[in-house]
């Protein structure tokens, strides 16, 4: 079988289910399991965010009004690599390629290949997909036993963080303008031994003023902008400082504010959310029984270095 992925959390799907030889092409922002690197690249952006800041990559998003795609997909090479599936979503059009664009290729392929949509918004629904995946590659046993070694660790951080005290925690998808997170994270802040603000499990995301954030008075706050690593997230902390009431919110005060890899852990409906599980676990409670940060996958920002930014 030839599969093609559309979607980043999906190639991690198909490798983690042992799948990796299926695959025939990916997107240009699958890096993960670094072996993928180096097959064909269906897709483009037509927004290079490297060189902006948050608010001109919001700006730049927001001006695709006219019906068309943030991504570009390359029909003539889908055409050559003749897929028998593709793995798709219709979550979010500025997160992959929209099911528009990829129904339209698919439509002009001699062949038509069997399509399989990806769209979840808790844990639980991406650990379905994951053997939904599994199943659609004939790896449905591997997919199997692979989602249930993940539900082992979420339950271990559950045992590890029952009783302890319960932070009230803001967690922003994008930090100008601010955007809470939602779907799947609210989730994993609650399991991870904290109480979500701004958005409950499964509901989206959403555009909101700092007045809002100062006012809910979070008493830790993770920045996770969505396809941002820490080091991406760290070059627009500065900006933090200026806002309305920041040095006054609880998390501020008491150094409780992180940079996490929201690329790697908490952006891609994937398997890898687990592990963003763990990581919320052992910034919310440094003394639980819990994998502890690995460089690069999380920071502390200090009061001090918020301001000098």
């Amino acid at each position: 079988m030839r599969a093609v992925s559309l979607l980043p959390a999906a190639t991690e799907m198909v490798c983690l289910v042992g799948a990796r030889e299926a695959l025939a092409g990916v997107t240009h922002e699958c890096d993960h399991p670094p072996e993928v690197r180096s097959l064909p690249r269906l897709t483009s952006s037509g927004i290079d965010h490297n060189g902006m800041t948050s608010a001109e990559v919001d700006a730049a998003v927001r001006g695709i009004t006219d019906g068309s795609s943030l991504y570009s997909l390359d029909a003539a090479l889908l055409r050559r690599l003749e897929p028998d599936l593709v793995i798709t979503q219709g979550l979010c059009e500025v997160c992959a390629v929209s099911p528009g664009v990829v129904e339209r290729a698919i439509s002009g392929l001699p062949r038509r290949p069997e399509v399989l949509s990806l769209d979840p918004s808790s844990l639980k629904e991406v650990l379905s997909d994951t053997v939904r995946v599994g199943e659609a590659l004939e790896r449905g046993r591997e997919a199997r036993r692979k989602t249930e070694e993940l539900r082992r660790r979420l339950r271990r951080v559950a045992r590890a963080v029952t009783g302890r005290p319960r932070l009230r925690v803001a967690c922003l998808e994008w930090l100008d303008p601010p955007y809470s997170a939602g779907h799947w994270v609210p989730e994993m802040v609650g399991l991870a031994g904290g109480e979500p603000l701004f958005a409950a499990p499964g509901e989206p995301s959403r555009r909101m003023g700092w007045e809002e954030v100062a006012g809910a008075a979070p008493e830790a706050i993770v920045l996770m902008p969505c396809g941002f690593d820490v080091r991406r997230t760290l070059r627009e902390a500065g900006l933090l400082a200026r806002m309305p009431g920041w040095e006054e919110i609880p998390a501020v005060r008491e150094g409780r504010v992180w940079a996490v890899d929201a690329n790697a852990y908490f952006s891609r409906p994937g398997p890898r959310l687990v592990r963003g599980v763990e990581l919320l676990a052992t910034l919310l409670h440094p003394e639980a029984p819990v994998p502890v940060p690995r460089p690069g996958e999380a920071a502390r920002l200090t009061r001090e270095a918020l301001v000098t930014r």
